[in-house]
């Protein structure tokens, strides 16, 4: 869902020369450039195409589980295709943390590996707070308010919804925006690179070596990964915690290794530079045994058994290991148009708005008759819900989101406030 990357260089000094005064008020008054830290040319552009297959599955998804059947003989789902089931409900949520984590991660890497350095947290949580918090807050209120027409209503379930705690809730885990449970652990996420990534920037100072500054950011990655996994085991085979128990199992504590598997690619990429660029032929093998895998992983895991228990951090390598073998090449061919395709790309610049209105588009639809009912209204529920929600996203994004980045422009790189009227030097 989030696009920005952690900020870059500060300015090296308080007086500007009236080129870059020029260079200022031209960049303040220019359209938005692409985030800081997002890989060059068309690799941005194919991160917005997985951005934008992400959204839409999340959609098809959630429909199918809406579609879902219960009854005495358990659960079932609106198609009895095993092989269907696989694709369709194959999670990508993963994919959407290790993206967020890989950009945002990019630029402390850079600055922990090759030196430089970073923008104050304040600069870099304020971006993300107006990239992020107006239209949920705002989805947040109106979804709540139609739900809760009488006071109070559910007051606990709104103030952990606006305080992004709901994560931690057993009974509100899903309640008023179901998908913005991510959304809670991406708060989270920012917090902890805002904290750590400085630090890891200052202690690779201390290494002469390009080589061990590379083995320390990577050791860090690998412990933030290795830790959840200890975390689900722990809970699953020591304590026999069942996978229902949502917060156990959604929280940071569980979720997290999508984030380290990310930051450990941005400092793959880092450190591998230009080098260990992937031929055609074995990046098209690659790709498609990380494809094949995910499948089956989506296939075989049933609740319980241990492809099901381990499988976030699971597909959080697979996802890596699929971005690398796209943006790490040589040559781009059809795999990397059809990423670009332009209908894709612009599918992943509203991914944020289509994420956070889908579901309660869904559900008014439902609830309203407008869905067909029964398993079989599946395939069409599908295409209705689409046809609905990706143009309210488009309009959120113009309405909203867009108008709500332009805050980004009133200040400056180092965080202070923007002087639009600075007097041209003499």
């Amino acid at each position: 869902m989030s696009t920005t990357s952690a900020p870059t260089d500060t300015p090296r000094a308080a007086a500007a020369s009236p080129r870059k005064e020029a260079r200022a008020r031209t960049e303040a008054a220019s359209p938005s450039r692409p985030p800081e830290g997002t890989p060059p040319g068309g690799r941005a552009r194919e991160i917005e195409g997985f951005r934008g297959l992400a959204a839409l599955s999340t959609v098809i998804f959630h429909v199918w589980q809406q579609y879902f059947r219960y009854d005495a003989d358990g659960i079932h789902p609106p198609v009895d295709n095993p092989y269907v089931g696989a694709v369709i409900s194959l999670e990508v949520i993963d994919l959407f943390f290790v993206m967020s984590a890989y950009l945002l991660t990019l630029s402390y890497a850079r600055a922990a590996i090759d030196g430089g350095s970073v923008r104050p947290a304040r600069v870099f949580l304020f971006r993300r707070a107006i990239r992020i918090v107006p239209l949920y807050f705002l989805a947040v209120l109106l979804v709540w308010a139609s739900r809760n027409p009488t006071l109070p209503g559910n007051w606990s379930d709104l103030l952990q919804h606006l305080t992004f705690t709901h994560v931690f809730s057993q009974e509100q885990i899903f309640y008023t925006l179901g998908p913005t449970w991510s959304l809670s652990l991406e708060i989270m996420f920012y917090l902890a690179l805002v904290a750590l990534g400085p630090l890891a920037v200052r202690a690779c100072r201390s290494f002469g070596s390009r080589r061990a500054r590379v083995a320390v950011c990577a050791g860090g990655c690998l412990l933030l990964f290795v830790v959840p996994v200890i975390w689900i085991a722990v809970a699953h085979y020591g304590f026999g915690i069942p996978h229902t128990e949502w917060p156990v199992y959604f929280g940071p504590q569980a979720r997290f290794g999508g984030f380290a598997a990310g930051m450990g690619l941005a400092v793959a990429m880092v450190a591998l530079g230009e080098r260990g660029r992937m031929n055609t032929g074995p990046a098209i093998v690659l790709r498609s045994v990380v494809l094949v895998a995910l499948f089956l992983l989506s296939l075989i895991s049933v609740p319980e058994n241990a492809l099901f228990t381990f499988f976030h951090p699971l597909a959080s390598l697979l996802w890596v290991v699929l971005l690398y073998s796209t943006i790490h090449v040589r040559r781009r061919g059809r795999w990397h148009k059809a990423l670009t395709a332009r209908w894709l790309t612009g599918a992943g610049l509203v991914s944020y708005s289509l994420f956070i209105w889908h579901e309660p588009i869904m559900l008014k639809l439902y609830t309203s008759g407008l869905l067909p009912s029964g398993p079989s209204g599946y395939p069409l529920a599908t295409l209705i819900v689409l046809a609905v929600a990706v143009p309210a996203a488009v309009a959120s994004y113009w309405l909203i989101e867009y108008p709500s980045g332009l805050l980004g422009r009133l200040k400056d790189k180092s965080g202070r406030p923007r002087d639009f009227y600075a007097e041209p030097a003499r």
